[in-house]
């Protein structure tokens, strides 16, 4: 009794919907090409981070090393581009990872992946909100506030120096009401938009070639000695010097924050149904999508640290102060100025990808019915802004520029590792006939029966996965999750590695060994071949990579990014578990 009871809740939590048919292929709708999603993943992606991302992460974390972070983030992003481009051919839906998860994996997953998606973007407001504050505090001189209540520019009203935070804060209210204005850009304007990004940013990193200084590379101690600095300085420890100031730890913590720049990738997944040749777009687009970025970042990064000591960076945007570290004053006030507009631009719609979550949450029966309302009830939706600005405000307000990104960047490589995780299943998984459900019945009640042998296990007899080889796969594939965790959280202390401590050196050949038995196991195992327009190569070796990176970049953020995370997550348990569970559409329709 107590088992059927266990099998029933377990099968509760993975049981997974039935969609609609994808829109076809001939549909007026498919009307982008490649260079339209590529124009709109660059976009979202090459944007606020490029301003502020940089000056944050070399100043405290990885002083000219940032380059390596935005190469390791960004190949940690490619990975997980591919495990997405995969689901994209076998769930041909436009929508959010939540979508995926739900049909791939189960209802379990989908209700996490969509209520980390919600306090993701809520983050993702917040973090815009304090870059508003910081561009504000650009276009007075580049000082801090305080500094701005010493002395005040004629130029700007009183009331914006004296009260800044609380006028951002204002500022994400207003904005809500023009919040439909997003819908007016079309992709020519997307595109061309993109295009002018690129070209200030170009500016930025010739700038940086032509008045940058290697020396700024190869700073010693000396050299901050010469500049009156010293540990107990108000900008911090400062490093050792060199290209690698703060060790390969600063590399490690650089990089989980520099994760937070690749983010808008998964943006080109809303317009699948849109695309005129997915199985070659989606890929490619990512790809190409993703190198632009790495490219934008990488010379944004290098130039900044090149014109600018990084001990120098202040918080902010620091790309219109390097260009006044150079003397170039017009271009710095132009690109402050621009640097304003590209963050105010985004916090118009900011409800709308939140409110797209909330509602297919509340359509799926996840979450409660009245959501599932918020397109139709105006009332609704401005009852759920209020709150959501509301929260979005506080965060702005209390919470620190590194700890919201953090918070970000935590709320997409959870997704990302799930995405990662269901293509390693999925693969593996027997073809879904009709009639399987009856067959499912029959062998669990003993009719069918099909032994697990240490030699089935390493040589499978049947050439197509079997409902045995899926289950082997399923096991295996959480067993190697939950030992990545592991391993990485052991790799977390690697200065006590690198000291030769023999049982922290077991612990992780032990790690090793079963993480390679493990992976052989599944790679033993035959694998599906239906027919998709894109398939991850080299499985099962690339998503656990994409798991293991997304890991090792989780395990470098903050206690207090972990500490709101996990108040956050217990909120979600308590409402799936008592209200979820039970009136999930999937259930009401078994």
């Amino acid at each position: 009794m107590l088992r059927q009871a266990l099998r029933r809740f377990g099968q509760k939590l993975v049981r997974r919907p039935t969609l609609k048919e994808p829109v076809a292929k001939d549909d007026p709708r498919r009307s982008l090409n490649t260079l339209d999603l590529v124009a709109r993943v660059v976009g979202r992606t090459v944007g606020i981070g490029v301003y502020i991302l940089a000056g944050e992460v070399a100043r405290n974390q990885a002083g000219p090393s940032i380059v390596i972070c935005f190469l390791v983030a960004g190949l940690s992003s490619v990975l997980a581009g591919l495990c997405y481009a995969e689901v994209s051919a076998r769930v041909p839906h436009s929508d959010s990872t939540y979508l995926y998860s739900f049909v791939t994996i189960g209802e379990l997953w989908a209700f996490i992946t969509g209520w980390t998606l919600i306090l993701s973007h809520v983050g993702d407001k917040a973090i815009v909100a304090r870059a508003c504050i910081l561009a504000f505090d650009n276009l007075r001189g580049n000082k801090i506030s305080q500094t701005l209540r010493e002395s005040i520019s004629p130029h700007v009203p009183r009331v914006l120096t004296e009260y800044v935070d609380i006028f951002v804060v204002g500022l994400v209210f207003l904005l809500i009401e023009f919040r439909n204005l997003r819908y007016v850009w079309s992709f020519p304007v997307t595109k061309m938009a993109t295009l002018v990004k690129l070209l200030v940013l170009s500016f930025v990193i010739i700038s940086g070639f032509i008045k940058g200084d290697l020396h700024n590379w190869k700073l010693t101690e000396e050299d901050y000695a010469m500049a009156g600095l010293n540990d107990t300085s108000s900008l911090g420890p400062l490093g050792s010097g060199g290209f690698v100031p703060f060790g390969f730890e600063g590399i490690l913590r650089g990089t989980a924050t520099c994760f937070y720049a690749f983010i808008g990738f998964s943006s080109i997944f809303e317009k699948v149904e849109e695309a005129r040749n997915p199985q070659h777009s989606i890929p490619m687009g990512i790809v190409i999508s993703l190198f632009i970025c790495f490219l934008v970042y990488f010379g944004v990064s290098a130039a900044l640290t090149l014109m600018v000591p990084y001990y120098k960076l202040r918080h902010g945007s620091t790309l219109p102060q390097a260009l006044l570290h150079i003397g170039w004053a017009p271009a710095y006030y132009f690109l402050a100025f621009a640097f304003l507009c590209i963050v105010s631009a985004r916090l118009l719609g900011f409800m709308f990808p939140i409110r797209r979550v909330l509602h297919r949450m509340g359509q799926d029966g996840l979450l409660f019915p009245v959501l599932e309302r918020i397109r139709s009830r105006p009332f609704i939706l401005i009852m759920t802004t209020v709150i959501l600005s509301i929260i979005t405000a506080i965060m702005a307000v209390f919470f620190g520029l590194t700890d919201l990104l953090d918070l970000r960047s935590v709320g997409s490589l959870i997704p990302h590792s799930l995405v990662a995780t269901s293509i390693l299943i999925l693969r593996y998984q027997p073809e879904a006939k009709e009639g399987e459900n009856e067959s499912e019945e029959l062998e669990e009640n003993g009719h069918i029966v099909e032994r697990l042998t240490l030699q089935g296990l390493l040589f499978p007899g049947s050439p197509t996965p079997t409902p045995l080889s899926g289950r082997v796969v399923r096991v295996c594939s959480v067993l190697l999750a939950l030992l990545l965790i592991l391993l990485c959280l052991v790799l977390a202390q690697w200065p006590v590695l690198l000291s030769g401590d023999p049982v922290w050196i077991s612990v992780v050949v032990g790690l090793l060994v079963l993480i390679t038995g493990l992976t052989g196991v599944i790679w033993r195992q035959p694998q599906s071949s239906s027919p998709l327009y894109f398939k991850v190569p080299a499985l099962p070796l690339l998503p656990l990579l994409s798991i293991f990176m997304n890991v090792c970049l989780m395990v470098q953020m903050t206690a207090a990014t972990w500490a709101l995370f996990a108040v956050w997550m217990l909120i979600g348990f308590a409402i799936y578990f008592a209200y979820g569970i039970q009136y999930s559409l999937v259930s009401n329709s078994a």
